[in-house]
């Protein structure tokens, strides 16, 4: 008997698979528990436009991703903080720093884990700080460090 899998199936199948099993199976346990359907016309159609929509979905979001990455690479942040004698920083700029001042300063919300810093910034100066917005998409912002007076 064919059957749609509705949710993964652990040794059987993975959500929205069509596959072959035992009649008594998919009547008994499969489709008893709401883990699969029948694999009528209506079912394969429905998951057919499910994974349509799905990708659309995707591929809205790398899009945007894309877009916004151009937007951040043409920035600059400012962020003031003090520092000693050679332009090394009193602590600090880690990348919670950082999104914070990018949403004051334009009104951009990114979360701190997309923004890839290997170490905090310590000195002055211009750093570039790679920003990670999806899987496939990645930018690159400026972070303008200025002494704090």
């Amino acid at each position: 008997m064919k059957v749609v899998f509705l949710k993964d199936v652990k040794g059987q199948g993975k959500k929205g698979e069509i596959k072959e099993v035992s009649e008594g199976y998919a009547q008994n346990f499969l489709i008893a528990q709401g883990l699969a359907a029948p694999a009528t016309q209506g079912a394969v159609k429905t998951l057919d436009n499910q994974k349509k929509a799905e990708q659309r979905r995707k591929d809205e979001e790398k899009a945007a991703a894309q877009a916004l990455g151009a937007k951040l690479a043409e920035m600059t942040v400012q962020i003031k903080a003090k520092a000693g004698e050679g332009g090394r920083l009193f602590g600090a700029i880690p990348s919670k720093q950082i999104a914070e001042v990018l949403e004051k300063q334009y009104k951009i919300a990114l979360d701190k884990r997309k923004i890839v810093l290997d170490e905090p910034i310590r000195t002055l100066g211009v750093t570039k700080v790679v920003v990670k917005l999806h899987t496939d998409v990645t930018s690159s912002l400026n972070v303008h460090v200025i002494e704090e007076k």
